[in-house]
């Protein structure tokens, strides 16, 4: 397993349980970020070919094109993927806040600013070195931001297995209510039961649901909000 080359990190989650996580290092995340880096060019090169087309003007918005997809390809995937861009996926990876939850815009929004950084001077050298001088393997974007890169651990195949099926919340849910439920399924891999179904037992009430059902009824509908069963 690709997990046993990195150093493993005990972090404490807002809720007080500790989990493992297993930081990539350079080796991964360069393959990673190679692959994202093939994908924003080839998007950047047919937006140039085809601004060409109609001259200066066509240029000029090639030209915001190109930045807009150099910096909202990260964000983009990150926020609403889980942290999972399509080169990262390809290694297994993922980005979390350095406390393991889920990346958030503004993290993310960040750590992609500031890639232009890590860029500097030449060839991804700023990033390389303060990878190689930190023990996560965090590059600059990542120590402004608060995040890591972390192998998946098969977390996405677990918790889909965890429990089958999907239902519809009770009543509607906001947004912020919908990623709180999402990120407890997320998360309860990496809990023990005991405290997954503590944790769940809070929202039975709300759930109309029994205490001991709470924590199978919030990952049916955490299924629902993903577009699984």
């Amino acid at each position: 397993m690709p997990e046993a080359l990195d150093t493993a990190v005990t972090l404490e989650t807002p809720e007080g349980t500790e989990i493992e996580v297993h930081p990539a290092g350079l080796f991964a995340r360069g393959l990673a970020f190679l692959i994202d880096e093939l994908i924003r060019w080839t998007i950047i090169a047919i937006a140039f070919l085809v601004g060409g087309l109609a001259g200066l003007f066509g240029f000029g918005i090639a030209l915001i094109l190109a930045f807009a997809t150099y910096w909202l390809y990260g964000v983009g995937f990150e926020v609403f993927n889980n942290g999972v861009t399509p080169g990262k996926r390809m290694q297994g990876l993922q980005v979390v806040h350095d406390d393991g939850t889920p990346v958030r815009l503004p993290a993310s929004m960040i750590r992609n600013l500031v890639l232009y950084i890590d860029l500097l001077p030449a060839a991804y050298t700023a990033a390389i070195v303060s990878m190689l001088l930190t023990k996560r393997f965090r590059r600059l974007g990542d120590l402004a931001a608060g995040t890591m890169v972390v192998y998946q651990s098969a977390r996405v195949e677990t918790v889909s297995a965890s429990t089958s099926g999907s239902s519809p919340p009770p009543f509607p849910l906001s947004l912020a209510e919908q990623s709180v439920i999402v990120d407890f399924l997320e998360r309860s891999v990496n809990l023990t039961n005991e405290r997954t179904e503590e944790l769940a037992r809070i929202l039975a009430d709300t759930l109309q649901c029994s205490p001991a059902e709470a924590g199978t009824e919030i990952k049916l509908i955490a299924n629902g909000l993903r577009g699984t069963s």
